[in-house]
């Protein structure tokens, strides 16, 4: 298994097929769900972490979605989902500026272009445990290209044979672009271990795939606002379809998924249209894609009490 990974990695750092670069879609204020679900066939020894960037997702999501293939030999001709399909986090009204969901690993980028609203969408790798990416409000405070890596102490201690500077280059974790934000030492930045977006193997900063952040980079102005969150459940819908998307997020521990989720529902006024079996389940299977969990005839429905509970 080990010279399969060690192969995989490799190939992975020099695909040969076109990469997507993020997604950028126009929306309105009602808007709540962008993308759309497709599938892929595998080819030869396509693994599902190659699959994964070529699509612009993170390790994270491909494996969600996809839990009975084995994401480094999925086998030829079998079928991979393919989850480019998202509702899109909670936000204050009129929101200009990044969103980062830690749960589900994905940043979002609200702007305009010229009176169009748009919104942009990235994986990210985040903050390992004992290291977590810290929520809050924040700012980008600086840009800057080619970035030196000033490595912490705390990291010198854990590999001392690192130096005190890593100059810009194919050594340098940070990629070619960062941006830092305001009051932290954190920074979003690129990589030179595109395979570990969608993983928390960070010390804290958000990380993007290399084709990724100067795209952001040259979209983001100093002084973006910066709203990181742990959203593991989001709710919304098309048309009169509701739509739930569960994200396992470990961090929270004894987080009651369903109650959250019923609670959203409620709070938009959606509740009472949903099918609670299908929300159960797709509370149950946390596969990180939105889920119709509407009643099919589409009338009120009465919530049985005991799944509060």
């Amino acid at each position: 298994m080990k010279k399969w990974i060690g192969l995989i990695i490799l190939c992975f750092l020099f695909l040969s097929f076109n990469l997507s670069y993020g997604e950028t879609f126009s929306i309105s204020k009602d808007t709540t769900i962008i993308g759309k679900l497709q599938t892929h066939i595998i080819k030869n020894k396509e693994s599902l972490i190659e699959i994964a960037r070529h699509y612009d997702l993170g390790y994270n999501e491909i494996v969600d979605a996809n839990p009975l293939l084995d994401p480094f030999v999925p086998g030829d001709g079998n079928k991979a989902i393919i989850p480019t399909f998202w509702i899109l986090p909670d936000r204050p009204d009129n929101f200009q500026g990044i969103i980062i969901n830690l749960s589900e690993m994905r940043l979002y980028y609200f702007h305009k272009k010229s009176r169009e609203q748009m919104v942009s969408t990235f994986p990210i790798g985040i903050g390992d445990d004992g290291v977590e990416t810290p929520v809050g409000k924040f700012k980008i405070s600086h840009k800057i290209v080619n970035p030196p890596w000033y490595v912490p102490e705390s990291i010198r201690k854990e590999r001392p044979e690192l130096p005190a500077v890593v100059p810009p280059g194919p050594e340098n974790p940070l990629g070619t672009h960062a941006m830092r934000l305001s009051g932290l030492s954190y920074l979003i930045h690129g990589t030179n271990r595109p395979w570990a977006v969608g993983r928390k193997v960070t010390h804290g900063c958000i990380r993007l795939y290399p084709e990724d952040i100067p795209k952001l980079f040259d979209m983001v102005a100093v002084g973006t606002e910066v709203l990181i969150v742990r959203q593991p459940v989001k709710v919304g819908k098309i048309g009169n379809d509701v739509y739930v998307e569960v994200h396992r997020d470990d961090q929270l521990k004894d987080f009651d998924y369903l109650k959250n989720a019923m609670e959203q529902l409620a709070k938009k006024g959606l509740l009472k249209y949903v099918d609670t079996f299908k929300l159960y389940n797709a509370v149950k299977q946390k596969s990180g894609i939105p889920t119709s969990v509407s009643i099919k005839n589409k009338e009120p429905q009465i919530i049985p009490s005991d799944l509060w509970l």
